[in-house]
């Protein structure tokens, strides 16, 4: 430390200027003996500014101060409390000055994050920084990434140098005083807060995630979805309870199990909605003409979904578990928490039951929201990931891979399997960020009514996506149809898109938590059009499909209409996953699957150099532009040249080397996804592992 500290100190063999001196330590006596306001006064106006980098708005800033006035103080004391344990410490200047430039930190990515979502800022979120890198080329350039990690880098060095640099105090420490100030003012921002809620000034529940970080601040919402995780246990929590509440849905009906069980398809369309019903939009041509043509002759809607504009795997989650978001703590995430360690009933499970195969097809990284984990706590067989799929460059204007290429996929899953199956389709393609810049040379639908050129030509590249989504559908029912096997399709939207979009702004009574779904089937099951909300749909459809079973599924379709309906909800979801799991008898019938990657394994026939100078041919099967070739479990750089054909270079192969094909992340190469069969080089013959 000392050598650090004559680095950043400056050198100089003048003697001190005692007038000088004099009044640093005047100066220094005045600023401790008014520490306390003084510190209050900074903590006011630095949170201030975080509200204003939030609002991207003094103006909303000040309003809110206004209206919401005793709210605006409370989160000043969040601060201003967070500064206090710098008086139990002699670098006193060093504390202050690191809680501000954390606030003012975090307040100014906050303004970044809701500059290209919906979502605020949010505990979550720093346990999903791996995947937030994933997706942080689509969202800024090369230029704004790097000087983001400058900027926190300058940080860093400038809370280093401070840390050495800054002075010490020297008075005499009253422990007498600070530990039970301390003390009083921490029990003080208990009590304050027990009487903020209780006047409904602030809540610790969020309908509205975004709309609870205006209306509580921001300092207050971001502790509360840091430190409020998972399911609270409901009163009068027991064996009895959920007994009670299982014996209340009445009679099930039995589940017949015959050859006619249709398979049963969910898809899951990023960023969907019909665009249409946003009132101030125009448009050269219908741009879901598919979509539109078969919601008048399928069971449709509008789909309610937990978040806006980001979250994907909430709405995820809701769909395949029927659970609700609403009994987690604000903006968690289930596939980031309890999922990763737990099994959790789902679709998959409940099906598994009556011979179904459950099969999850996404072009996206197999390790985007921890997925290759989560699914097999979710109890699905098989995993077909952008790294199996051999279209990877078959790429929209924003890097995203076309949607098109999963319906291969799906047929692909349905015939690898004689019985029925269960497919979990997640699309990628209309997924943001959506370039204000010009970015369609002749955009094939027009879009009018917007209010700037930027916001034109956002809308304009999204509703070209969504145009080719539309396409899909349609494909993906033909090709469903073909097959001739009785299947019923859930397709919905899992939120709106990152478009600033409000309540007012949606046609009807519809709000911007409401997506749209279609329910297609071919074997005449009856219509049924309304919403659906997402925690609710599965059920609906697992019904449709004459399937009556699991602990959520049975219940949203027997009492969904009860007037306490969330409550005993909440007792379920708490019991299967966090308590004693008493609807399961005290056991837990789920075991975690072995999940298979790709629904065709890689496979290495032969091995055949083609030159002294170390190439190799590589021939098998199902290889894809994520496979690199090993050699005694080492990679090599291979070069990709069909689904059955490598080619390696610069290698020299001896005899008894182990070697074969790994399936690779596309997020991080030193990722291992899956592995061929291992062969031996040079034995007379290659012989398998």
């Amino acid at each position: 430390m000392k050598g650090l500290s004559k680095i950043f100190s400056k050198k100089t063999s003048k003697p001190r200027d005692p007038v000088k001196e004099a009044k640093r330590e005047k100066r220094n006596r005045i600023l401790n003996r008014f520490s306390l306001p003084l510190s209050f006064a900074l903590s006011f106006a630095g949170y201030f500014l975080i509200e204003a980098m939030s609002r991207h708005s003094f103006g909303k800033a000040v309003r809110f101060l206004d209206e919401r006035t005793q709210v605006f103080f409370y989160n000043a004391l969040i601060i201003f409390v967070m500064t206090l344990p710098a008086y139990l410490i002699r670098k006193r200047a060093f504390w202050r000055t690191a809680v501000a430039t954390l606030w003012l930190t975090l307040g100014a990515v906050n303004g970044i994050v809701l500059a290209n979502r919906v979502t605020p800022l949010t505990g979550p979120d720093f346990r999903m920084l791996d995947d937030a890198m994933l997706v942080a080329e689509k969202y800024f350039n090369t230029a704004e990434i790097i000087l983001s990690v400058a900027a926190l880098l300058a940080v860093a060095v400038f809370l280093v140098h401070w840390l050495i640099v800054s002075p010490v105090y020297r008075g005499r420490m009253r422990w007498f005083l600070y530990i039970p100030g301390l003390a009083a003012a921490i029990l003080g921002m208990w009590g304050l807060t027990g009487y903020l809620r209780q006047t409904s000034q602030i809540s610790e529940y969020f309908s509205n995630i975004a709309s609870a970080y205006l209306d509580y601040g921001f300092p207050y919402s971001l502790g509360v979805t840091v430190f409020d995780t998972g399911i609270s246990q409901p009163d009068r929590y027991s064996d009895a309870l959920v007994e009670r509440v299982l014996r209340r849905e009445g009679e099930i009906p039995e589940t017949v199990v015959s050859d006619d069980m249709p398979n049963i398809i969910a898809v899951q369309l990023e960023s969907f909605f019909d665009p249409t019903r946003v009132r101030w939009l125009r448009f050269s041509e219908d741009p879901v003409p598919n979509w539109h043509a078969l919601c008048g002759e399928y069971s449709s809607g509008y789909y309610t979904v937990p978040t806006v504009g980001a979250g994907t795997v909430n709405t995820e989650f809701e769909t395949l578990t029927g659970m609700s978001l609403r009994f987690f703590g604000a903006g968690e995430y289930p596939y980031k928490g309890i999922l990763k360690e737990e099994t959790c009933e789902s679709a998959p499970y409940v099906l598994s039951r009556y011979g179904y195969t459950s099969h999850a097809i996404h072009n996206n990284e197999a390790d985007f929201y921890g997925r290759r984990g989560v699914y097999a706590n979710l109890g699905f067989n098989f995993f077909t990931s952008s790294e199996y799929m051999n279209t990877q460059r078959d790429v929209n204007e924003s890097g995203w891979m076309r949607d098109r290429n999963l319906i291969p996929c799906v047929r692909g899953a349905l015939e690898s399997t004689e019985n029925r199956d269960f497919v979990f389709v997640v699309t990628v393609q209309p997924h943001g960020a959506y370039p204000t810049e010009q970015g369609l040379d002749d955009p094939e639908i027009r879009v009018s009514g917007t209010s700037s050129s930027g916001e034109k030509n956002a809308w304009e590249y999204y509703v070209s996506q969504i145009r080719e989504e539309d396409q899909f559908v349609a494909d993906l029912i033909a090709e469903l149809e073909d097959t001739g096997e009785p299947t019923i399709v859930l397709f919905y939207g899992d939120h709106l898109p990152t478009m600033g979009l409000s309540d007012r702004d949606i046609r009807g009574r519809a709000t911007v938590f409401e997506t749209d779904y279609l329910i297609w089937n071919n074997f005449g099951a009856d219509m049924r059009n309304g919403t659906l909300t997402s925690y609710q749909a599965m059920a609906a459809l697992l019904d449709m499909a004459g399937i009556h079973d699991g602990v959520m599924f049975n219940y949203q379709n027997t009492m969904k209409r009860r007037r306490d309906y969330f409550y005993n909800m909440q007792v379920l979801q708490y019991d299967l996953l966090y308590g004693e799991r008493y609807a399961f008898g005290m056991t837990n019938p789920w075991q975690k699957t072995i999940l298979a990657m790709g629904e065709q394994p890689v496979r290495v026939d032969t091995i055949a150099r083609m030159s002294p100078t170390g190439v190799y041919s590589i021939r098998g099967q199902n290889f894809t532009q994520s496979c690199v070739f090993q050699v005694n479990g080492e990679n090599v750089e291979t070069t990709y040249l069909g689904p059955d054909s490598l080619l390696v270079r610069d290698i020299q192969l001896e005899k008894g080397d182990w070697v074969g094909v790994a399936v690779v992340s596309n997020a991080s190469s030193s990722t291992v996804l899956s592995t061929s069969n291992t062969l031996v080089y040079g034995a007379g013959h290659l012989t398998g592992d």
